[in-house]
């Protein structure tokens, strides 16, 4: 029992079972690590790529260094190093996302496992006047911001820091369209796409929409006023007619109670 545990302790630590995920933007560069305390002089270094970590696409001979590049795909685009192995991916692709692994050929010890993953480049997203709401009065500002060709992304409107409305898109290659009516203008508001790594924001041009007027701004800031102070007054009259109410009840109480005893005689 006690030497299965060990053989399974060591198999946990050096046989590469852990995933280890990496994330990069579309042509920046990445470099997937091998272990260095694993790797000897006279290793066999092999990369694979694929869902089944099938397709050989790069390996190197440490003791004499010598490199092959094998999958057209990468062409031009990998680099090994000498002293650990590690492979580092150049000009990124969406495609080149995927699991990748590192075996010693020698003993066929798998060394590590990626799961890469490429995101496609942000552009700023585009604010424009909408069309679909053709109803809508004179007086209110129709917007929508849209993204082209995006994947794996999410679009958002914001008023100052305050999130006011959002999409998400799972597929690639997609147009994301997310649609705001509002009065005027009276903070900044802003259109921002992200995905887990990066985010792109458009802030609303103030010609697209008037802003507010001063009177407007009190206004709303008056009619919460009024609101709020009618609402108080509401509770306190109710307050009151319980207030009065309970006092009338015991009068009326204490009237029977005095006229009890006379009209028994």
């Amino acid at each position: 029992m006690f030497i299965f545990f060990c053989l399974s302790l060591w198999s946990g630590v050096f046989g590469g079972d852990a995933v280890q995920s990496e994330s990069v933007m579309e042509g920046e560069s990445v470099t997937l690590q091998t272990d260095v305390n694993t790797v000897k002089t006279d290793d066999l270094i092999q990369w694979r790529f694929g869902n089944n970590k099938d397709i050989l696409i790069a390996q190197i001979n440490r003791q004499s260094g010598k490199r092959k590049f094998y999958d057209v795909k990468f062409k031009g685009r990998l680099q090994l190093d000498d002293q650990t192995g590690s492979l580092t991916i150049t000009d990124t692709r969406t495609t080149d996302s995927g699991l990748y692994e590192v075996k010693n050929n020698n003993n066929k010890q798998t060394l590590n496992t990626f799961n890469l993953t490429v995101y496609a480049r942000l552009s700023a997203p585009v604010i424009s006047h909408s069309s679909l709401n053709s109803s809508s009065s004179e007086q209110n500002c129709s917007l929508l911001c849209s993204a082209v060709n995006v994947g794996n992304v999410s679009l958002s409107w914001y008023k100052g820091h305050s999130l006011l409305s959002n999409i998400s898109a799972s597929d690639l290659s997609i147009s994301l369209s997310l649609p705001l009516d509002i009065e005027c203008l009276d903070d900044s508001y802003s259109c921002v796409i992200n995905n887990p790594i990066r985010n792109q924001t458009t802030q609303l041009n103030t010609q697209l929409c008037k802003p507010c007027a001063e009177d407007h701004i009190h206004s709303c800031g008056f009619t919460e006023a009024v609101i709020r102070l009618a609402l108080s007054a509401l509770v306190g009259v109710a307050a009151v007619a319980v207030l009065v109410y309970d006092i009338r009840s015991r009068n009326l109480q204490q009237k029977r109670q005095q006229m009890s005893p006379s009209s028994s005689d």
